[in-house]
């Protein structure tokens, strides 16, 4: 099978699809609240300012971060290229507990009387990711229909 079938190779599997969808809302808000200051976000000039201030992050990478978080979450809405949409948002969610300090802490700080966040969100995350890196885009994606052609 040529290697670009086998990238594409998917199933007609919903709850796949669910998995994408929700991957593609989170991370194309958290994306949007970087880059364009949307849903209450900082905005594209403060939020370099705060991943270097706080985190000491420089500005490409932080811009390397708001572009994954965005073209990722449009191509798991769309199913197109899933794994690799997929594989872009795994590194971040694998990285960012590190860059922000969330470890050694789990639960996520919902009262604000802890130091940091946890990272049960980034688990969660990871697990939506790595079934869509594994299993494909599912139902009502490009990439099955671009992998039935001959």
């Amino acid at each position: 099978m040529a290697p670009m079938k086998l990238l594409l190779r998917t199933t007609p599997d919903l709850t796949l699809t669910i998995a994408r969808f929700v991957l593609a809302a989170i991370f194309f808000g958290h994306g949007a609240q970087k880059a364009f200051g949307w849903f209450g976000g900082p905005g594209f000039d403060n939020a370099i300012a705060i991943f270097q201030n706080t985190m000491g992050i420089p500005a490409p990478l932080t811009i390397f971060v708001m572009f994954t978080e965005l073209t990722a979450a449009v191509g798991m809405a769309l199913g197109l290229l899933s794994r690799v949409a997929a594989l872009g948002l795994l590194g971040l969610m694998i990285v960012a507990p590190f860059a922000n300090g969330l470890y050694p802490q789990f639960f996520m700080n919902w009262t604000g009387k802890f130091p940091h966040e946890g990272y049960e969100y980034h688990l969660l995350a990871i697990a939506l990711i790595l079934t869509i890196l594994t299993r494909g885009g599912g139902a009502m994606s490009v990439d099955a229909k671009l992998s039935r052609r001959p």
